[in-house]
């Protein structure tokens, strides 16, 4: 009796749930967690100051909005307060956010269209919103993930701003040593950002970058750091694109010995094949001719 077996067909896997518009801005606002816990009390810290450089209680929100930039705010308020002329307020500028030209190159601004969006996130993109978007996989990235990100990041400070003031405004005496915040902030995200990348030897330039600049540029150590930082990154990958050039140029003869031995190996072991394939046919051909004649 033959049974008649019926090949079973596996069920295609089921696919994954699309992600919604909503689900991607709270996965943004949860980035945000991580920088806020830094970005609020740093907010703070600027309302504090505010009020004992003795400058008015609107210039922090103010400020926050206008140039939304942690570590600069915290110097303009001396900047201003001891009523430094404009040019040298320029100048520092241009050096203690000159980083933000190097945030361009891999921050993920192609995602994000419209020019009004594209706008604010060029405008909102702080140290810390660059930090959070570098820890993301690229598959996870998105428009709606990035700017809810960058948007509570800029709640937090002009909040925290906000709360500075009002806990100024109660405080009989100034806080000291409120400057500290912002070294410690960037310490925590550096870490963060070595955790989820691991990479020993940026790291490592980056260390020897710093050491040279405080050396050789004490004024200017940060701007030093960036360029002397980029360009060994450059010297490093040309050094690892030219390891990997050799590498397949020496690959390359060692299969091109390889391949005749190889092939003539293979059709040395596909003859008999070949032969116990074709001698029945060649047999029944031979019968066939042999009963005609």
């Amino acid at each position: 009796m033959q049974t008649d077996i019926s090949p079973q067909i596996a069920a295609p896997a089921p696919s994954p749930a699309p992600v919604t518009r909503r689900q991607q801005i709270a996965a943004g606002v949860r980035d945000s967690f991580s920088a806020g816990l830094g970005i609020f009390p740093l907010g703070i810290a600027l309302g504090l100051l505010v009020l004992q450089a003795g400058l008015p209680a609107w210039f922090a929100p103010a400020l926050s909005m206008a140039a939304f930039a942690g570590s600069m705010e915290l110097l303009l308020v001396g900047m201003v307060a001891a009523a430094t002329p404009l040019a040298a307020v320029a100048l520092t500028v241009l050096v203690v956010n000159f980083r933000h030209v190097f945030y361009a190159f891999s921050f993920p601004l192609h995602l994000v269209r419209g020019r009004l969006a594209k706008t604010y996130s060029v405008y909102a993109m702080i140290d810390e919103a660059y930090a959070v978007s570098a820890s993301l996989p690229e598959s996870q990235r998105s428009a709606p993930r990035l700017l809810a990100m960058q948007i509570a990041s800029q709640a937090y400070w002009v909040g925290g701003g906000l709360v500075g003031i009002a806990l100024g405004s109660a405080l009989p005496a100034p806080v000291k040593g409120l400057e500290f915040a912002l070294c410690a902030l960037f310490t925590v995200l550096t870490l963060d950002a070595f955790r989820s990348r691991a990479e020993i030897p940026s790291a490592v330039l980056a260390g020897v970058s710093v050491a040279i600049a405080l050396v050789l540029t004490p004024k200017i150590a940060l701007f030093t750091a960036l360029l002397l930082f980029v360009a060994l990154l450059l010297a490093r990958h040309a050094l690892i694109a030219r390891r990997a050039a050799a590498g397949r140029q020496a690959a390359s003869p060692a299969a091109s010995r390889t391949t005749p031995r190889a092939s003539s190996h293979a059709a040395s072991h596909a003859a008999p094949q070949i032969a116990s394939h074709a001698a029945p046919q060649i047999a029944s051909r031979a019968a066939t001719e042999t009963v005609d004649a």
